[in-house]
C-alpha cells in the first residue's frame, strides 16, 4: 500500500507542529522516521493514521484520500502502534491481541477459528506464545510493547505505522522487531531514536526538524555529520558496518552556548 501526504500541516493552540510535510512511501517499503524530541514525529504519524485531522493538506492510501474513512475501514487497511498505552486491564494477553480482530467481526459475534489462528500467529511473530494466557497486568513494559505490536499484526493491515516501538525493548527484541519490519511485505513507517538501527534496517529515512521534512532518502544520504550536528546538536562520526550500512558514533553534545560550533542546515 502506497502512503502519500501533500503539504500536511497541523497546529496546537496556533503553534505549528507539522509544517507543510509532503512524502511518498511506496508499497512494501520500510521507512524510518527520525528527528529529535519535539520535531513532530508522533504528530505526523497520528495524522497519517487518521487519528488527528490535519489543518491543511491531504493523506492518501493508494491514491484514495483518508479523510472520511470510517474507523473500521482504517483498521482494515492500517495499524498504528503508539509509543505509550494504557496499562490497567484484567484481560489475558491473547484477548488484548484479539482486539486487533474487532474490525473483522460483527458487533455481537465472538472470535471464530480464523480470529484465533490470526492471534496465535501474531503472538508467535513477537515471541509471546507462551504468555498467551497470562494477565496483561503481570507483563513487563517490554512484553506489553510486544503485545501491542502483535495486536497491530492481528489486524492484518496493508500498512504499519509505529511510534518508537523499540523504546521498552531489550537489544535482542529490538533487533528481532526491526528485522521483522524490514522483511514484511507490508508498508512500514517507523519512528526511531536509534539512528544506527534505523540505518541498518530501513530502505529510506525521513528526517524531521521543527515540524519540517528536511531530508529524505537512503540512510547514507540522510545521515551526515553536518546534518547530525545541525539537527541533533551532537558531534558524530559516520562509519559503515560490514554490509555498508551507516554507523553513528557520538563524540558528545555540541555546546549550545557556542553557536559558531553549530552548523546550519
Amino acid at each position: 500500500m502506497r502512503i502519500t501526504a501533500e503539504s500536511l500541516s497541523w497546529s496546537v493552540a496556533g503553534a505549528p507542529v507539522i509544517r507543510g510535510v509532503s512524502l511518498d512511501i511506496t508499497s512494501g517499503e520500510t521507512v524510518g522516521l527520525i528527528g529529535p524530541n519535539g520535531s513532530g514525529k508522533s504528530s505526523l504519524l497520528r495524522c497519517l493514521a487518521g487519528l488527528r485531522a490535519p489543518d491543511a493538506g491531504t493523506v492518501r492510501y493508494d491514491g484514495v484520500p483518508l479523510d472520511g474513512w470510517s474507523p473500521r475501514r482504517i483498521a482494515r487497511h492500517l495499524a498504528f502502534v503508539e509509543q505509550h498505552s494504557g496499562a490497567d486491564s484484567d484481560l489475558r494477553v491473547a484477548d488484548v491481541v484479539g482486539l486487533g480482530r474487532t474490525a473483522y467481526r460483527d458487533r455481537w459475534r465472538g472470535p471464530d477459528a480464523t480470529d484465533r489462528a490470526v492471534v496465535a500467529a501474531a503472538l508467535e511473530h513477537v515471541g509471546l506464545t507462551a504468555l498467551a494466557g497470562r494477565s496483561w497486568k503481570a507483563l513487563s513494559g517490554g512484553e506489553r510493547q510486544r503485545v501491542h505490536i502483535a495486536r497491530a499484526l492481528a489486524q492484518r493491515p496493508y500498512a504499519l505505522l509505529l511510534d518508537e516501538p523499540c523504546n521498552h525493548l531489550d537489544v535482542k527484541h529490538q533487533l528481532e522487531l526491526m528485522r521483522f519490519l524490514a522483511g514484511t511485505p507490508q508498508t512500514v513507517l517507523v519512528a526511531l531514536h536509534d539512528l544506527s538501527l534505523a540505518a541498518r534496517h530501513c530502505d529510506r529515512l525521513l528526517l524531521l526538524h521543527h515540524g519540517r521534512l528536511i531530508a529524505a532518502g537512503p540512510p547514507a544520504a540522510v545521515l551526515t555529520a553536518e546534518r547530525l550536528a545541525a539537527v541533533f546538536e551532537v558531534d558524530a562520526e559516520l562509519t559503515a558496518d560490514s554490509l555498508g550500512h551507516p554507523l553513528v558514533a557520538y563524540r558528545g553534545p555540541i555546546d549550545a552556548t557556542t553557536p559558531s560550533h553549530r552548523p546550519t542546515l
